[in-house]
């Protein structure tokens, strides 16, 4: 199982090597039933994402996009994925603000309760013609 802790290691050498806006890719499994929690780890989780919407806009962030994975076409189909989540955030500073702030970690509690495992992915932007060359 993997953590749900991000890696202060790999945020550093994000911090270190971007500027400018990064969209966070959130792959999540959920709990069959909540940590400490009623209801199952969707349930839970619903909890988390509620009250960090307002946290994410008063950091000029927002959820791009949100999914439910249909099937694992490449990559390891053991890996199955309940929801995905793209959210963007103006900097990686906003990201560190927010998840280090004291409201913060008062709502992180019900990502906790909810999740079985997490990946999170750092990205930064790339101009489509980038990949074209």
């Amino acid at each position: 199982m993997s953590s749900i802790a991000p890696n202060p290691e790999e945020i550093l050498k994000v911090v270190k090597s971007h500027q400018g806006p990064v969209v966070m890719i959130n792959l999540l499994k959920f709990k069959a039933k909540a940590g400490g929690e009623e209801g199952t780890g969707a349930d839970a989780y619903g909890r988390y994402a509620e009250a960090v919407s307002p946290m994410l806009a008063a950091r000029g962030a927002r959820i791009v996009w949100t999914g439910k994975p249909l099937a694992m076409v490449i990559g390891d189909a053991a890996k199955d994925w309940d929801a995905v989540v793209l959210v963007e955030y103006p900097s990686i500073q906003a990201l560190i603000e927010m998840s280090s702030s004291a409201e913060y970690q008062k709502i992180h509690v019900h990502r906790e309760a909810g999740l079985e495992r997490t990946e999170l992915i750092a990205c930064a932007p790339l101009p489509a013609q980038a990949l074209l060359k």
